[in-house]
């Protein structure tokens, strides 16, 4: 395998609704779409559209929603390495005016032990901060070999600053640098302290503020996509993360700035397309939309 990711599943129900009812009342939505989700599962599949070969380790269940995930991952020839739980998850998903609304229900009770796999080939990993004990072994095991390691930083959780020890690439959300009370700016000091090579917030439509190899701060601003062309934003970050490690596994010797240009690319095609599965760009997909607005 080129890459590994390790998260959590879900199956995401994307509705486009003028308002949600309350009470007794009824609503017909106007458009929905049903996909597979979850952030390291979202980029891997995204890794695998653009071209390489992705493995997953996930949560899956013996249920109707587990064998439709088991469906998607075959066409997209994503293998999957399953720990078990007793239920799949869900997530409810409300595009509106280029935000949205998410109602989950999680089984993250596992099973099965972190399963043992052979490392031999991986030349990038990709966390999410689920699974904490297989991250972290995980992200050891690859620092040990020189394996670039990746972290998508949502929010904070009990190991982050350990696992973060052990993070190349870290680009986090808002929101863990509300949690951690820091700027956006000093959550790049705190990430360069814990020994990340390179590292940003993620920020909407503000695109990116991050560091490159040599430490030096700049911001990479989002693609200027129409509004009025952009249908659904969830899961463009983590889209942008899948396409950063794609586009690092091309050229590995490659400068960041261009991994991220490509991945900045990659989002601004996800949000014009309802759902994840329908917002994975092809390499043609991300060169269009880098000839039509960068």
């Amino acid at each position: 395998m080129d890459a590994l990711f390790i998260g959590q599943t879900y199956i995401d129900v994307t509705l486009i609704a003028d308002e949600m009812p309350q009470g007794d009342e009824k609503a017909v939505a106007k458009d929905y779409a049903v996909s597979f989700g979850g952030n390291a599962v979202t980029a891997g599949f995204a890794c695998a559209k653009l071209g390489f070969q992705t493995e997953l380790m996930t949560s899956l269940a013996d249920d109707w929603l587990g064998r439709i995930f088991l469906d998607m991952a075959q066409k997209y020839q994503v293998k999957i390495h399953p720990r078990r739980v007793k239920r799949s998850s869900l997530s409810f998903i409300l595009p509106k005016a280029g935000k949205r609304a998410i109602l989950r229900a999680r089984d993250d009770d596992y099973l099965d032990a972190v399963p043992d796999l052979d490392l031999a080939g991986v030349r990038a990993l990709h966390l999410d901060g689920h699974q904490a004990d297989a991250a972290l072994h995980y992200a050891k095991a690859c620092r040990t070999r020189g394996i670039l390691t990746s972290l998508d930083g949502g929010g904070l959780r009990p190991d982050t600053h350990e696992l973060l020890g052990y993070i190349d690439a870290a680009f986090v959300a808002e929101r863990l640098c509300e949690q951690m009370n820091l700027s956006a700016e000093a959550m790049l000091d705190y990430l360069k302290s814990r020994g990340c090579k390179v590292g940003g917030v993620t920020q909407g439509e503000l695109g990116c503020l991050w560091f490159d190899e040599a430490g030096t701060v700049s911001r990479l601003p989002a693609l200027p996509v129409p509004s009025e062309r952009i249908i659904d934003t969830s899961g463009a970050g983590d889209v942008f993360h899948g396409a950063y490690l794609a586009a690092y596994l091309a050229k590995p010797d490659g400068r960041w700035a261009g991994h991220l240009a490509f991945a900045r690319a990659a989002s601004a095609w996800k949000i014009q397309h309802l759902g994840n599965e329908a917002g994975l760009p092809a390499p043609a997909n991300v060169a269009e939309m880098i000839r039509l607005y960068a």
